[in-house]
Parts: C-alpha cells; structure tokens; sequence
C-alpha cells in the first residue's frame, strides 16, 4: 500500500523544523538516496514550504552491498561516498535534513558538514505515523540534558541486572553526547526520534558481565530476544558469547562474518529518556516501516552498542544496536536508572 500524506504527519514535520529554527528564505538540503522513504521526503519538502524556506532535493543513488551480511542500523549511510559536487551543496547549506536510510549520524562526513557551520536534522527512517507520534517537545531537553552533564562529571559507570548483568565502564576520556530530538545551534547534529544520552568510552575501559535477556531488543535483526544471552566483555572486547537458540547462534555469525575484531567492541553506552516511546512499537510495524529509533529511546532502557567508535580508534561496519530493559544504571554509585526506571 502506497502513504497518502495525512495533515497531522505534515504538521509534525512543520513543528520539528520550528524547533530547528527553520527560517523564510533559508537554503534547505533534503538530503536523500534512491531507497529513502518518498513519503517522508515528500513531507519535509512541504512543511518547509509551508515555513517559507527554499529547500532543494540531493538525491544519491543507494549503494551497493559491500560486507559480508546486510548492513542495517548503522547510522552510518555510504551514499555520500565523498561525493565532491554534493559535499559542496551540503556545506553551503545552514540546514540539512538528513533522509538518508542509515542517517549521517556516524558517517564519515558528518565532521567536515559540522565544521562548516550546517546544523543536520537526521530523520530517522521510519513510518511517519512513529514520527508523529514522537514529535520532541521543549520539556523533553531537561532530562537529556542532566544525563549528560552527570555523565560526563562521572568516574564510572556501572550497570547491573536481575538477569545477571555486572558491567563497568570507566568513564574518564569518554566522549558523551545527548539528543533530545531536534538541533537549532550550527555545527551540531540531532536525529528524530530524540531521547538518549551516550557515552563513547576510551579504549580498554569496558570490562564485565552483560547478560541479554528475554524480552531484550536486537534492532539490527528487529526482534526481541526470545532467549537469554550472556556476553563476557574484556578491555571492550567481546571475548565470549554463551545462549543457546536463533538469537545467540545469528549473533556469533554475525560477528565472525566481519573477520575484524573492531566488530566485537564496545561503541557506545547510555540510555533512554523519552517518556512517550513505547517498548512494545517495534511488534507494530512492518520491519520496511521501522529502524528502531524509538525502542533506542525507550526512558529508562540501558542502550547497548558495538562497532565502531572513533574516539576509541576503532572503526568497523559491523554493528549491533541493543535496548536492554530492566537495569540499574549507577554513575559513581548513584542510580540514574532503576530496573528499568529512569530517575
């Protein structure tokens, strides 16, 4: 079935772009490849119409499949490929609205369009009915925010579960970054859907037990976990995998696909602050109308990620994005989260 645009969908996207602080006469890049969603592409043109900017369309081919497996979640979209011409569109732009199918967000661009001054909206590819759904109000910053800043004042962070999960990160030469759902400062990066707080920790400071429960979420296979598996972590590394079942079995395949070791690392740790977003949405969508941003955003899940992390050195295809529920989250010993409720 093919999306009519609905009024309420056209109105969300007016009211992010606000928040952006989206401005008449302002250059907007739409930003898209060949497989993006048309619907929301054809949204975001509109309601930047409506705001009186002068957006304009750059869209790229998708690229071909490169790895091993299929790439999915990555946040990490190839279709720019350093692309001159469109790097120079990009860069004269004040405004990016990044509809890209794996965003910009860890892409290898992103630095330089940031360096130039461009604030990017990346809208996350979903179904614009989640994104109407999750339009970011002003009150939702506060609770971003706070995460970030005791995060960042935080020695270590420490995360423990009913399940079995013992886990500890040092946070000292973390990288922490916060998104509450839109952008409205040059030089700065946001995705809708917002909701998290994220820490890149230093190399070999990850070490401990994360036991993925039932009921957990893999999002680059799109499913909650049906069984338990129990991941041993070693200076960031995953050095064993134990469960048995179609979960656990396509994870180590997964990962022994990449034949690099950067694939099995810690990329970020954190958690969800959106009170609106529902653990349950991912059963409600087709897999083509969801990537999962909200489950990422879930207020009190702790965010579990591998692959790539560039303050760490490490840089890898490979990638797991990993909603765990139930945790207690402690920064130096006091609860942010807990079981599975943000403080």
């Amino acid at each position: 079935m093919t999306d009519r645009i609905e009024a309420p969908w056209l109105d969300a996207f007016e009211a992010v772009f606000r928040l952006c602080a989206a401005a008449p006469g302002e250059a907007v890049c739409l930003l898209a490849e060949s497989q993006s969603r048309p619907i929301n592409l054809a949204l975001a043109e509109l309601a930047l119409l409506r705001l009186g900017c002068r957006p304009f369309r750059c869209i790229l081919p998708s690229p071909a499949p490169t790895g091993p497996v299929p790439l999915r979640s990555t946040g990490a979209s190839r279709a720019l490929a350093g692309h001159p011409a469109v790097l120079a569109a990009l860069a004269a732009s004040s405004f990016i609205v990044d509809l890209t199918v794996e965003g910009l967000l860890h892409a290898p661009e992103l630095p330089g369009l940031l360096k130039a001054g461009s604030r990017v909206l990346m809208v996350s590819n979903e179904h614009p009915e989640a994104l109407t759904r999750l339009v970011p109000r002003p009150e939702d910053m506060a609770a971003v925010k706070q995460g970030v800043k005791q995060a960042r004042a935080a020695q270590a962070m420490t995360v423990t579960s009913p399940a079995g999960t013992d886990l500890t990160a040092r946070m000292a030469g973390a990288a922490v970054a916060g998104v509450w759902g839109w952008t409205d400062r040059a030089g700065t990066i946001a995705h809708w859907p917002g909701g998290v707080v994220v820490a890149f920790p230093a190399a070999g400071t990850v070490n401990g037990t994360l036991v993925l429960a039932a009921g957990d979420v893999n999002l680059t296979f799109k499913r909650y976990l049906a069984a338990d598996i129990r991941l041993t972590i070693a200076e960031d590394h995953i050095s064993a995998i134990e469960g048995r079942g179609a979960d656990a079995e396509m994870m180590r395949r997964t990962l022994a696909a990449w034949g690099d070791r950067a694939a099995y690392a810690v990329s970020h740790l954190g958690w969800g602050t959106n009170p609106r977003a529902r653990y349950e949405a991912l059963s409600m969508y087709a897999t083509d109308d969801t990537n999962g941003t909200e489950l990422r955003a879930v207020a009190g899940n702790f965010l579990f990620s591998t692959g790539a992390n560039e303050f760490a050195g490490r840089f890898s295809e490979g990638h797991f994005d990993i909603p765990c529920f139930g945790t207690t989250i402690a920064l130096d010993g006091v609860a942010v989260v807990r079981d599975g409720v943000l403080l």
